[in-house]
């Protein structure tokens, strides 16, 4: 078995530390996952998370010339593809330009004549 970066596999947690975890990918090769790649929020404590005997998918985030293994949990997770809505899928980039200069044309003239009418409008006497 081949330890491509990118590839997600199956491993088991045979150690932890309070820095990570050490996954066992099969054929005596072992990765360490960081504590910062346990989870998408803030691990405090990583035996919050994980126990050694745990079956878990990572994903080979690096593999170095020495042979260290940097893995990833979270990175792991399939992320739901978010569907484009009718408007996003048909309307083309001129017509987004469009629409977006219209929108900041009149969000400019609303804040000039805002401004002008706090100062008095133009061609108002200093005194």
């Amino acid at each position: 078995m081949s330890i491509e970066v990118g590839s997600k596999l199956q491993g088991k947690v045979t150690g932890i530390t309070n820095f990570g975890a050490f996954v066992e990918l099969g054929e005596g090769t072992t990765g360490l996952v960081h504590i910062s790649e346990v989870a998408d929020n803030y691990v405090k404590d990583i035996n919050e998370h994980l126990s050694v005997g745990d079956e878990v998918k990572v994903k080979v985030i690096n593999v170095e010339k020495d042979g260290k293994i940097g893995l990833s949990i979270k990175k792991a997770k399939d992320k739901p593809v978010r569907q484009k809505n009718s408007r996003e899928r048909t309307e083309s980039f001129e017509a987004k330009m469009n629409r977006f200069l219209k929108d900041s044309e009149d969000r400019l003239a609303s804040l000039k004549k805002h401004t002008e009418s706090r100062r008095g409008g133009r061609g108002a006497k200093r005194g």
